[in-house]
């Protein structure tokens, strides 16, 4: 160790910590890069549906990259479960997608890494890469169907170790890519990830070559120890007391919570939500911590980073057996896309009874997901899904924004040129949906509308939300509309339930009408 080291290991200087903090956030940014760019899938290299992060010797986060919201907040029991599963070795990579095991749907694939140094017995870093497969099996094509029980949805992956010491176990991929549809794009998606866990390593050996790793440990925990004052301190400024919020998914499930603010911690408890549901829009713990933690993050003015700081003030109370923290074997599919959305929306509701000037009306409220597959006249099979956009809720002291993803997704629309390359598919009309949003003082932005043209015979699945309820305004403000969907076959026109799988003849043609923001104000 450097003298000028060992002089200053008791010691933080701000414009170090944040030279530091913007190494390791850089680390999981181009971890990311590296994934987009090396990947084979649509979904990833044009709608961005992946994350990455950066974890301590103990497994808690220290940095993320700006990716997906519901993704990052629920990684960190992922990395814990390979932690606990494995005494990982240098050279091993441990997959899962377990939502039981601290996965969150079966079509969000982890890969998680262990970074050593020297001959140290355990990791001194972790890193991890999840993406969202266009197919993991099932029973429909794109894996998000309208299932009963977890054993529906596609192959279930535990904690196992892909790469041992190095060396891919190549049965066991084989194993995973006989369970798919789409093998070659699955697999190279797969090595995609791998391969931004190979960046992060590089990124994070050069870090300890600079700091040395008594320095890089001091400055971890001072940064953890940063997170965690920061959310302290917008926590004490917000009024304390309790307060409470209750939405519904459509069918008429419940999602309540109790927010209970004081002297710098909060309890979020979502006792009272409905029991878990014989449909695919459960939730696990993970997701309702993930949601949550997002909330409560927004609150937070400064560019504070998201460690495992900031969560440690916050405790997420999620009775086993409910729609946000199902049992084992619940059908899981909507419950990150959907779900997650809803639990997004009621914590916000609460804190905007102790915030009313800080908190937006409600966005969007689902993900409208669709997803299908066949295959094309040359015989090569496919399968794709994707997300679209909505109305962003309206602010007290703006309109809300139209047409973008929002809260719990962070992707990007899949752009036609992208979409119409790769699938047989034509996009009749892509536009705003004009006037959706709700109105008040500052309107609610206005949803997507979205007209696919099938060129060959598809079975279609939709998953979506808020089709019997716009998204709520807030201090008098209107609600958004509602989303709204139909078949177009010849000259006849079918609306469509927000859940549905069809099967679409060459010709046919789906017409998806996303929400509307809801309204602030008077």
């Amino acid at each position: 160790m450097r003298k000028s080291q060992a002089v200053r290991l008791d010691k933080t200087d701000p414009v170090e910590l944040e030279v530091f903090r913007q190494l390791l956030e850089s680390t999981a940014s181009e971890m990311g890069t590296v994934l987009r760019k090396t990947s084979f899938s649509a979904n990833i290299k044009e709608r961005r549906d992946y994350s990455c992060a950066v974890y301590d010797a103990h497994g808690e986060t220290i940095a993320m990259g700006d990716h997906m919201p519901v993704h990052l907040g629920a990684m960190p029991l992922s990395v814990r479960e390979a932690i606990q599963s494995f005494a990982l070795q240098p050279g091993d990579v441990v997959l899962l997608n377990d939502p039981f095991r601290g996965g969150t749907h079966l079509p969000d694939i982890t890969a998680v890494a262990g970074v050593f140094f020297e001959d140290a017995p355990r990791p001194e870093y972790y890193v991890a890469s999840r993406a969202h497969h266009a197919d993991v099996g099932g029973m429909s094509p794109g894996s998000m169907p309208l299932a009963r029980e977890i054993y529906q949805e596609g192959l279930r992956i535990p904690p196992i170790r892909l790469i041992r010491e190095g060396e891919l176990d190549r049965p066991l991929l084989d194993l995973i890519l006989a369970n798919v549809r789409t093998p070659l794009e699955r697999e190279g998606d797969l090595m995609a990830q791998l391969m931004a866990l190979k960046r992060g390593e590089v990124r994070l050996r050069e870090m300890a070559a600079r700091y040395g790793l008594p320095r890089c440990r001091q400055l971890t925990s001072a940064l953890k120890d940063y997170s965690e004052r920061m959310m302290r301190a917008q926590l004490r400024r917000l009024p304390q007391g309790r307060f409470e919020f209750a939405d519904s998914l459509d069918g008429g499930l419940i999602v309540k919570v109790a927010v209970t603010l004081s002297q710098g911690s909060a309890t979020v408890d979502f006792t009272g939500s409905s029991p878990q549901a014989d449909a695919p829009v459960n939730a696990n713990f993970a997701i309702a911590l993930s949601a949550s933690m997002y909330v409560f993050r927004c609150l937070i003015e400064e560019d504070v980073p998201y460690t495992e700081g900031l969560v440690r003030p916050i405790d997420v109370i999620a009775p086993l057996g409910t729609v946000v923290n199902a049992r084992e074997p619940a059908a899981m599919a909507a419950g990150n896309v959907e779900t997650s959305q809803r639990i997004t929306d009621v914590v916000l509701g609460a804190l905007a009874q102790a915030a009313p000037d800080r908190i937006p009306a409600a966005s969007a409220g689902t993900m409208s997901n669709i997803s299908f597959g066949g295959t094309t006249s040359a015989g090569k099979r496919f399968a794709y899904y994707e997300t679209i956009a909505g109305g962003h809720g309206a602010g007290s002291a703006q309109d809300g924004a139209s047409g973008t993803h929002s809260h719990m997704t962070n992707s990007w629309n899949t752009p036609i040129e992208a979409f119409e390359h790769n699938y047989p598919v034509r996009i009749g009309r892509y536009s705003l949906r004009r006037g959706s949003g709700g109105g008040g003082r500052y309107r609610g932005g206005d949803g997507i509308v979205r007209e696919l043209e099938f060129l060959t015979d598809v079975e279609f699945t939709l998953l979506a939300d808020r089709r019997e309820r716009g998204p709520y305004g807030l201090s008098g403000g209107q609600a958004g509309e509602p989303g709204a969907a139909a078949l177009i076959r010849g000259r006849s026109t079918t609306v469509l339930p927000g859940r549905t799988r069809l099967e679409l003849q060459a010709g046919d043609r789906i017409r998806i009408e996303t929400p509307g923001g809801g309204g602030w104000g008077v």
